[in-house]
C-alpha cells in the first residue's frame, strides 16, 4: 500500500495550490479518503474527507469555503484544491486512506 502526495510549495497569501495523492496497492474506490495537516508545534488535524464515490464530503471549519476535496477513482487519485490560502494554512499535508498515510507534502503560505 502506498500513498504519494505532490503539489505542495511556497505560495503568497491569497494564492492557490492543488495537492494530489496517488494511491496504489489497495482497491482505491472502496475506501473513503482524507487530507490532514500538521502545523509546526501543533497536532495533526483532518481538514477534509471524501466518501467512496465522492458524493459526500466534509471539511474542517477552518477551511470551509476555501478548500475542495475530490477524487478520480479511475486514476486512483485524490485531490485537495486550496484557494484563498492564509499563513495559518502552513504545514505538512498528508493523505490518508486504507489505514495508510502518505509521506506528506509541505505547504508554506508566506509573503
Amino acid at each position: 500500500v502506498q500513498l504519494v502526495e505532490s503539489g505542495g510549495g511556497l505560495v503568497q497569501p491569497g494564492g492557490s495550490l492543488r495537492l494530489s495523492c496517488a494511491a496504489s496497492g489497495f482497491r482505491f474506490s472502496s475506501y473513503a479518503m482524507s487530507w490532514h495537516r500538521q502545523a509546526p508545534g501543533k497536532e495533526r488535524e483532518r481538514v477534509a474527507r471524501i466518501s467512496l464515490t465522492g458524493a459526500n464530503t466534509n471539511y474542517a471549519d477552518s477551511v470551509k469555503g476555501r478548500f475542495t476535496i475530490s477524487r478520480d477513482n479511475a486514476k486512483n487519485t485524490v485531490y485537495l484544491q486550496m484557494n484563498s490560502l492564509k499563513p495559518d494554512d502552513t504545514g505538512v499535508y498528508y493523505c490518508q486512506g486504507y489505514d495508510a498515510w502518505g509521506q506528506g507534502t509541505q505547504v508554506t503560505v508566506s509573503s
